[in-house]
């Protein structure tokens, strides 16, 4: 992300389901190097929605006031050390490599059967 934007990554907001994983946020942390920050609310998409019809009803005063309303549950900091963690990220590419044309493409008998439901 940094480098497609050109912004640098102080750390990552998560949301949604996983974020109740404990174990998967610390590794991201570790992984990117990077605080993992969980919010108070952990399903935002909902919040945002309501942020935004409250922007357009005129019940926030603005952009300023709904950033106060984010607030973080829980803050994981990196404590992977950086040659273990380049180790990894080197193991996971070889891992994807390997997985390339792993699945062999379904014939068109399996499709006709299947495509009836």
């Amino acid at each position: 992300m940094e480098r497609d934007s050109g912004i640098p990554l102080e750390n990552l907001r998560c949301d949604g389901g996983m974020v109740e994983n404990d174990l998967l946020m610390q590794f991201q942390a570790d992984i990117l190097n990077r605080s993992v920050l969980r919010p108070h609310v952990k399903e935002t998409s909902a919040l945002g929605a309501c942020f935004a019809a409250g922007l357009a009803v005129g019940f926030f005063r603005g952009i300023d006031e709904l950033q106060t309303l984010w607030a973080v549950d829980h803050c994981w900091q990196p404590r992977m050390e950086g040659k273990r963690r380049e180790e990894m990220y080197r193991l996971w590419k070889k891992a994807v490599t390997r997985s390339f044309d792993w699945a062999e493409e379904e014939s068109s008998s399996n499709e006709a059967r299947t495509s009836n439901c």
